[in-house]
């Protein structure tokens, strides 16, 4: 699960449907990305992390890999 990206997602009041169209793919491989059936490819992290405003790691990286590189 990509649990960073959920929380940034649903902060915005934002749909799967709605990350999907950004990314140009259909909602259900949306979500089988976001659930972890699937991997986002590196131009779509990019993509997510430039239109929320982080870093690639802060969206999709776990949060303890985080604090221990702190």
């Amino acid at each position: 699960m990509q649990w960073n990206l959920i929380i940034e997602r649903k902060k915005q009041n934002l749909s799967q449907d709605d990350l999907a169209k950004i990314l140009n793919i259909s909602k259900d491989t949306y979500g089988r990305k976001e659930r972890g059936q699937l991997q986002f490819n590196q131009d779509e992290m990019f993509l997510l992390s430039e239109y929320f405003g982080k870093t690639v790691e802060e969206i999709f990286l776990p949060r303890n890999c985080i604090k221990n590189a702190q």
